[in-house]
């Protein structure tokens, strides 16, 4: 089930930031149903919305047709009524995870619901508009799912809008998030080819975003937000928290702190200065989960070992080091020439310097490059991937020579 979205706190007291209600400067409070639909009613026309305008403080009042004529043709308008129909009225049985935004069901559509709309299963998401993220991000999500359209980019099929609900209609990812896949015990572990396809294709999307007209930040990449279809193609989805990148002679974008921690970048959680190069850092942390198999912050590992890019970083340096931080769960199945450049190329993108971050296109590049690979870390004499030391190491030498010499010497036998 997808975490729920961290919020840094730094003061207790409610103010208006934006033309929203926020905690301090870093978190919302929650609104009542009532307050939602006065700051919604009192919004301008949607016709005049555009993707800079979810870079201002202006939002929307709108209504199916009005949504509809600014999106144009590709996006379906589905009734309440329907979307409670296909999921059973959102049974728990049907329920696929609950994140910030709400929960998220799946349902079946049929080609008759709608002209030139296939059979298919969908992810119908539906907005908890007293939890973390609200009309705004929901807002967003159509906005930018509605225009930007990538192999690599989850498929917005269309959305609901009526009163006060808020629902949208994504294709069905059977595989689920990349986060169930590397840190659920239940799972199968993911082998080093698929981890590298996914890392690829989370790349294609994140450099997609970054190269259009007017380049996306996607502000919340982690591994809950990374989903997987049936051959393990990775997606992104969740554009709640997305902006429009700098323009003109603009360096940065600045905006509230919003993200999960341990996945955004230092600069933008202590100065609010957003880039293209804070998506770079989330990235090369998501890296790191896929070579060690850790999270990102893991509050029941040792004080020194609870958030990943600290305890990883010295590690990162040479193969020798990077193999006792190496997933146990890969068994040593894994390339020892591509473990090693993916955790150099993680290590610029954690670079505590934006300018030393690689672009994304660069790191879709470097990743390909790894793709056919062979040597194993198993025949290489590269496992264990568990860091022995001091007499701890002696011990397990002198124990192995002595099974070695052992099974030299011949056995004994009695006489009867």
């Amino acid at each position: 089930m997808p975490s729920r979205r961290w919020k840094p706190m730094t003061a207790r007291s409610c103010c208006t930031v934006e033309g929203q209600t926020v905690l301090g400067t870093l978190s919302r409070c929650r609104p009542s149903r009532s307050e939602f639909s006065k700051k919604v009613a009192e919004l301008p026309s949607f016709r005049r919305l555009s993707f800079s305008d979810l870079s201002s403080s202006s939002s929307a009042r709108f209504n199916n047709e009005d949504l509809a004529h600014s999106i144009g043709a590709g996006l379906y308008a589905f009734q309440l009524s329907e979307l409670r129909a296909i999921t059973h009225d959102f049974s728990s049985n049907f329920l696929l995870g609950e994140g910030g935004f709400g929960t998220v069901h799946k349902g079946y559509v049929d080609d008759k619901m709608r002209p030139g709309l296939r059979a298919q299963a969908v992810a119908v998401k539906l907005l908890d508009i007293e939890g973390l993220q609200g009309h705004r991000e929901w807002l967003a999500e159509v906005i930018f799912l509605g225009k930007l359209r990538h192999p690599h980019l989850v498929k917005l099929i269309g959305y609901c809008c009526e009163d006060e609900e808020r629902l949208l209609v994504y294709e069905f990812m059977p595989r689920g998030s990349l986060e169930n896949h590397l840190f659920r015990r239940m799972s199968v572990a993911l082998p080093w080819n698929t981890r590298l396809k996914i890392a690829i294709g989370a790349a294609r999307g994140l450099a997609f975003l970054h190269g259009a007209e007017t380049p996306v930040i996607y502000r919340d990449f982690k591994a809950s937000n990374i989903l997987l279809d049936s051959d393990f193609t990775a997606k992104l989805s969740d554009f709640g928290l997305a902006k429009m990148g700098p323009e003109g002679e603009d360096t940065h974008v600045t905006t509230r702190v919003m993200g999960t921690q341990g996945y955004a970048a230092p600069e933008y959680v202590m100065t609010g200065h957003l880039t293209t190069r804070s998506d770079v850092y989330s990235f090369g942390v998501v890296l790191l989960e896929l070579l060690t198999g850790r999270r990102s912050v893991d509050k029941n590992k040792p004080k020194s070992e609870e958030k990943l890019v600290d305890w990883a970083r010295p590690y990162l340096t040479s193969s020798r080091k990077l193999r006792f931080i190496m997933d146990p769960r890969l068994a040593g199945q894994y390339s020892v020439k591509g473990a090693r450049e993916a955790a150099s190329l993680a290590l610029q993108c954690i670079s505590p310097m934006p300018k030393d971050r690689p672009r994304m296109p660069a790191v879709v590049e470097a990743l390909e490059s790894l793709q056919h690979l062979k040597d194993m870390a198993v025949s290489c004499g590269a496992w264990p991937a568990t860091p022995i030391s001091g007499r701890t190491a002696l011990s397990a030498k002198n124990k192995l020579e002595a099974m070695a010499d052992t099974r030299r010497r011949p056995m004994p036998f009695r006489l009867s």
